[in-house]
């Protein structure tokens, strides 16, 4: 059972933790344990409940927007097929990521290797 109160938590939080509850416990999850992950995942998503201040860290609407219409771009773009436009940017993903990329080149020995040499790999491979 989750602990404190949710007081603080907004009338749509509190409705979202309820919802997400139901369906855990459609699944089969025990009543307990499902309103535990509804919180964990209101909690995670919104950062828990409304708190007096704030952190000061709060992006101007126009920055919000930007964000949103570059990232919309890219997603497209990515489920267009388009490949990267750097070959730089192997170094910053994810090792599972790199594996997926060499499983589609068909690079011998990938299971194998760390991640710095599946970065090279990819880079020799094309």
């Amino acid at each position: 059972m989750p602990r404190g109160s949710k007081e603080k938590y907004t009338a749509e939080q509190k409705r979202k933790a309820e919802h997400i509850e139901k369906s855990y416990e459609k699944k089969g999850v025990s009543e307990n344990e499902a309103e535990a992950r509804a919180w964990a995942t209101v909690n995670k998503q919104s950062g828990g409940g409304e708190r007096s201040g704030g952190s000061g860290k709060e992006k101007p609407a126009a920055a919000k927007k930007t964000d949103r219409k570059e990232s919309a771009r890219r997603a497209a773009k990515t489920r267009e097929g388009h490949p990267r436009t750097s070959k730089a940017s192997h170094g910053t993903q994810t090792v599972d990521s790199l594996m997926k990329e060499a499983r589609a080149k068909n690079i011998p020995g990938r299971s194998k290797m760390r991640k710095q040499e599946l970065v090279e790999a990819l880079r020799k491979a094309g």
